[in-house]
């Protein structure tokens, strides 16, 4: 059945996306190239607490040291000590697209008993979606999305995601685009400076863009113009991490130095990006 889409709602596109996945890597020959998003690496002053709130609220897997979360193979979220946590909202949205819109309920409800922030309660969006937004205690923005407007079947006991992307909140997506696609990134669904997103590698988030203001409206907080105090992880060989290091600078990008020992770099628009050899 055919999806409209609204360009000004990133959650249908996200869940209109995850649906031709598989279709979009085959068109590539079933690979993904460019520096897909294996994490998101977060600032906090208590690591393994704000891990155990996603443990707790996404079932999600703790591994490593217990500061890092795995979105159900979709991605990690890593937690780093910080004497200055996210204080502001980042320009990152995280997108997490579950079955069944009373699976978005119980997240959500989940998510503000221990702590979260309910930016906007879940209920029917125009255009058949089902989505609501929070704030972690960690500051991280979460938007929980269906396709559906009402159940269809029965809601799973413990929710999985369909898919897990990051939205980032920039200038012009178009300009992003051009950056990201620089890098060897393949686009997905584009509508120029409304909304683009990129098809994502497997076991990876999927990595889009739309303007700042309207990224922070949609999920309910203030706009904030300074930059991203979170960064991106992306871990590939050594030759790879010098490729898009060097492309990165010829796109207008910066490489930057990382206390981690990490190599790095940041878009135009000022988002960082750990590149950790393997």
């Amino acid at each position: 059945m055919a999806h409209l889409v609204r360009t000004d709602r990133p959650d249908r596109c996200s869940v209109g996306s995850a649906r031709r996945y598989r279709a979009a890597r085959s068109r590539n020959g079933g690979a993904v190239t460019g520096p897909a998003p294996d994490g998101l690496r977060v600032p906090v002053a208590d690591p393994a607490a704000a891990a155990q709130f996603y443990a707790d609220v996404l079932g999600a897997d703790l591994v490593g040291n217990g500061a890092t979360v795995d979105l159900h193979g979709t991605g990690t979220v890593e937690f780093v000590s910080a004497e200055h946590p996210l204080s502001r909202f980042p320009r990152v949205v995280v997108t997490y697209v579950l079955d069944q819109p009373s699976e978005v309920e119980d997240v959500t409800g989940a998510a503000s008993a221990r702590g979260a922030e309910i930016l906007k309660p879940a209920k029917k969006a125009l255009f058949g979606s089902f989505s609501g937004t929070f704030r972690a205690p960690d500051g991280l923005v979460w938007k929980l999305a269906s396709d559906k407007r009402k159940d269809n079947g029965r809601a799973a006991s413990e929710p999985k995601p369909i898919e897990t992307s990051l939205i980032l909140g920039v200038r012009e997506p178009t300009a992003s685009r051009s950056f990201y696609t620089s890098l060897g990134m393949q686009t997905d669904r584009d509508y120029g400076n409304k909304y683009i997103d990129f098809v994502p590698a497997p076991g990876t988030a999927r990595l889009c863009s739309m303007p700042g203001a309207a990224l922070a409206k949609d999920v309910g907080v203030a706009d904030s113009s300074e930059a991203s105090d979170v960064a991106f992880v992306h871990r590939t060989s050594a030759a790879e991490a010098e490729r898009l290091l060097a492309a990165a600078a010829t796109a207008g990008g910066h490489v930057l130095p990382d206390a981690s020992g990490a190599q790095a770099f940041a878009d135009p628009d000022g988002f960082r990006w750990l590149v950790v050899t393997q």
